[in-house]
């Protein structure tokens, strides 16, 4: 495997950023990674772009140019597959750029290494090292983005997201073509290219407050009225939500329901400088949402509590899932997660195996829960026979 480093561009002026582009626009893949902060901020601050492909090795300062359109016309090229390991959180970042759009279509690593054994969730570096045996630095991965100028350790750091990212995705694609399991991925990468994975109304913001079950009445209208406000105030300021109010002491205010700052000051964990910045805005709203009805929480789905029967039938399944992962050569976890067989011995297994999942399990299990096929051991492994 090719460890030695390529000489990279590093592209901090309008012109040079068309030119990069331009070249960018005429590759079938693209292999990208970001580096930005948002531990002060709402928004993601977005410091860096990595872009890998053949002979192409790039550091794109976003924060020396302020218009990255010739980028996000190439991400948003459909004829240009956007390679990243774990997109979410670089896919927000895109869709904030582009006002709500993602780049398709994408291949991530991160989701299609489980298909050939690795596990899920796996990291970059982790994978890395098990696929191409190269040890990355994580000298850097608390790193500050925004210094100006990056030290070369620093970007050499960054540029290693992309390097390898490309030799991972050749090789991964190769090796699930050769196990015609790429058409596998294509629901798994869908859930990310949705935009609406990114969209955030304030107004449904409420329904992340933590056993939003529990409030009723006022005290719900007013955790509905304080969560919009809240995450409004936090775009426009640009600051995290939880540094203007925390979920657990607006919870409070909501129950509390004052009416006055002095009222207002006896609310435990309001600080005094969020009070006198947001009080008056936060007791006009409590005044007004206490007397609004609020909108119904979604109904609290107690987890069913299985008998004994029921997880004898789950190990049933665990078992053949677990022979069928070992001939697949892929993580049992990625092939049957314990939801799923809760489901199935449930009697929701139609809705819980779907996509390429179906062909591999669903008849096997509605066969073994319905006694059709009995499992036994052959020759050191797990047989399905007929009764």
């Amino acid at each position: 495997m090719n460890t030695s480093r390529p000489p990279h561009l590093y592209i901090d002026t309008p012109d040079a950023l068309s030119e990069l582009c331009a070249k960018l626009a005429k590759k079938t893949y693209i292999a990208i990674d970001t580096e930005f902060l948002r531990e002060r901020t709402y928004r993601p601050q977005l410091c860096l772009v990595q872009v890998k492909v053949d002979d192409i090795l790039a550091c794109i300062d976003a924060q020396a140019i302020n218009d990255l359109s010739p980028l996000m016309d190439v991400l948003l090229n459909p004829g240009i597959t956007k390679v990243l390991h774990a997109a979410s959180q670089d896919f927000e970042i895109f869709y904030i750029l582009s006002k709500g759009k993602v780049p398709t279509p994408l291949f991530d690593t991160q989701l299609a290494a489980p298909l050939l054994g690795y596990n899920e969730q796996i990291g970059y570096g982790n994978l890395v090292k098990e696929m191409l045996g190269i040890e990355l630095s994580k000298a850097h991965t608390r790193a500050d983005w925004t210094r100006r100028p990056l030290p070369d350790n620093q970007i050499n750091y960054a540029l290693d997201d992309v390097i390898y990212l490309e030799q991972l995705y050749k090789q991964i694609k190769t090796e699930l073509s050769e196990r015609n399991r790429l058409d596998w991925l294509a629901p798994e990468f869908a859930q990310w290219e949705d935009p609406l994975k990114y969209d955030q109304p304030a107004k449904q913001r409420w329904l992340k407050v933590r056993n939003i079950q529990r409030y009723k009445g006022p005290a719900l209208a007013c955790i509905q009225a304080l969560t919009e406000w809240r995450e409004i105030k936090a775009r426009e300021l640009n600051r995290p939500r939880n540094w203007l109010i925390k979920d657990d002491v607006l919870c409070s205010i909501a129950q509390m329901q004052p009416d006055s700052m002095d009222e207002l000051s006896h609310v435990r964990g309001l600080d005094k400088k969020s009070r006198d910045k947001f009080g008056a805005d936060i007791i006009d709203l409590v005044n007004t949402a206490r007397t609004q009805t609020p909108e119904p929480a979604p109904p609290f789905v107690k987890k069913k509590k299985l008998n004994q029967s029921s997880l004898a039938k789950m190990a049933l399944l665990n078992a053949w899932v677990h022979q069928r992962a070992a001939e697949l050569d892929i993580n049992p976890s990625i092939l049957a997660p314990q939801k799923t067989l809760e489901k199935c011995v449930t009697g929701e297994c139609k809705d819980a195996i779907a996509g390429w999942r179906e062909p591999l399990l669903l008849a096997d299990f509605s066969a073994i829960l319905s006694g059709e096929k009995n499992l036994r051991i052959n020759n050191d492994a797990l047989q399905l026979d007929d009764v």
